[in-house]
């Protein structure tokens, strides 16, 4: 094929090569009626020789047009145009620009985070589910068919093999088997009709590849892949990547079921499972931080005679802050109902530009504007990197009773301690 880059195909401005397929040479164009850069897919002239292949081809270029030109969703590369110039076959989509397919994070060095493939799974399941709704069966959903965009949004492409089930269309319909072989749902290998449900399947087997970098039913031979998927059940998930949750290895083993009426009926049924794990996941990150702030408060001094129930209800009622050093934390003069344990580092206790105290790890500050709610008789620098916790007394209140008490027992002592330190200071003085 000749290289199209500097010339005009239809009112398109081609300018350079993007990639190739199995089906044809990809460009980037330019609309200059629209002021917008696209996308062509020109096909391979020897495709189309011998009048079967021909057929066969045609059918496959332009069904790829007429089933994505009738979808317009957010996670789908839609078709804007199509035609014949010169015998140059065409047809004309959306740029995704920064575009890459899946593909890569489909191996053992190019995994993913969890939340990522279930963002990427939950967006492709609800494109196939809008698809689905318009009687269209993709079947040949796999990872070189999912785009990541520069945002990291994503594109489900390529519907060059797609089924309409709703309507006549048999002039672009491809009968058969078609497909790529290690994607195939069982019932698709046993040349039987493909359904929503085959796509749940193959998007399935996406998901497993996606988590774990290996394929569940790979094999050296075509007859040994079909025998796998057809017949022989897939290694266990968390076998493979030890933390991914239970309900995720739930919804990919469901994807794959031979058994048609175990696998998910719809891809909307998939979604809305994922967003399940969204939120376990969500809860899990918060316990884990939790856990972390926890294990670094437990031993301090001012919670010494809490149990660790009461201390989880401290934690839980006060702020979690982070300072830099010669940062300030309270300024002399200002009015804040609020009181800080220090966690890690050290601050400095300032009266105007004179330092009258060093309080550290365990130490705290804050206590008069806490229980009287006055103006702070100091400014508090942090000396080093802090972290602190801030407690204020609307947030102590929704503690239980018991926490409340030991809370303000402890909160006194430490109050009269600091105010028999002062009394020393000046009296030495």
């Amino acid at each position: 094929m000749d290289n199209l880059c500097g010339r005009t195909l239809g009112k398109y401005d081609v300018a350079e090569v993007l990639g190739q397929g199995s089906m044809g040479m990809v460009y980037l164009a330019h609309d200059p009626f629209i002021g917008r850069d696209v996308a062509i897919k020109v096909a391979h002239p020897e495709a189309f020789e011998g009048a079967e292949s021909a057929a066969r081809y045609r059918k496959l270029f332009f069904n790829e047009a007429k089933v994505a030109g009738m979808l317009r969703h957010p996670n789908i590369v839609s078709v804007f145009d199509a035609g014949i110039e010169h015998e140059i076959w065409y047809i004309v989509m959306e740029y995704v620009e920064g575009g890459a397919t899946i593909h890569a994070h489909c191996s053992p060095h190019g995994l993913l985070p969890l939340e990522d493939v279930v963002r990427i799974i939950f967006k492709t399941a609800r494109a196939l589910d809008f698809a689905h709704r318009k009687g269209i069966v993709h079947r040949d959903v796999k990872p070189k068919n999912v785009l990541l965009t520069s945002e990291q949004d994503v594109k489900l492409s390529d519907f060059g093999v797609a089924l309409l089930t709703h309507i006549d269309a048999t002039d672009t319909q491809v009968d058969g088997v078609v497909g790529s072989p290690l994607y195939m749902a069982p019932e698709l290998l046993r040349e039987e009709n493909a359904t929503n449900q085959s796509d749940v399947f193959s998007m399935g087997v996406m998901m497993y590849e996606l988590l774990t970098g290996k394929q569940p039913f790979a094999a050296d031979n075509l007859p040994s892949i079909i025998y796998n998927i057809t017949e022989r059940p897939h290694r266990r998930l968390r076998e493979l990547r030890y933390d991914v949750p239970a309900i995720l290895e739930h919804i990919v083993d469901r994807c794959l079921s031979k058994v048609l009426c175990e696998r998910y009926k719809s891809c909307l049924d998939v979604a809305a499972d994922l967003s399940l794990v969204f939120d376990q996941m969500k809860l899990s990150q918060e316990e884990l931080s939790g856990r972390v702030k926890f294990d670094r408060v437990k031993d301090l001094s001012f919670f010494r005679e809490f149990p660790e129930s009461e201390i989880w209800e401290v934690i839980n009622a006060s702020a979690w802050h982070g300072y830099d050093t010669d940062e300030e934390i309270i300024q002399e003069g200002d009015v804040e109902i609020s009181f800080f344990i220090i966690v890690e580092g050290r601050v400095s206790v300032r009266k105007g530009s004179r330092d009258l105290d060093m309080l550290a790890r365990g130490d705290c500050f804050g206590e008069m504007g806490f229980i009287a709610g006055s103006k702070r008789t100091a400014t508090i620098v942090a000396k080093t990197e802090v972290a602190a916790l801030k407690i204020t007394s609307s947030l102590i209140e929704k503690a239980s009773l018991s926490c409340q008490l030991r809370f303000k027992n402890v909160f006194l002592e430490t109050m009269v301690r600091r105010l028999s330190l002062a009394d020393d200071v000046i009296v030495d003085k």
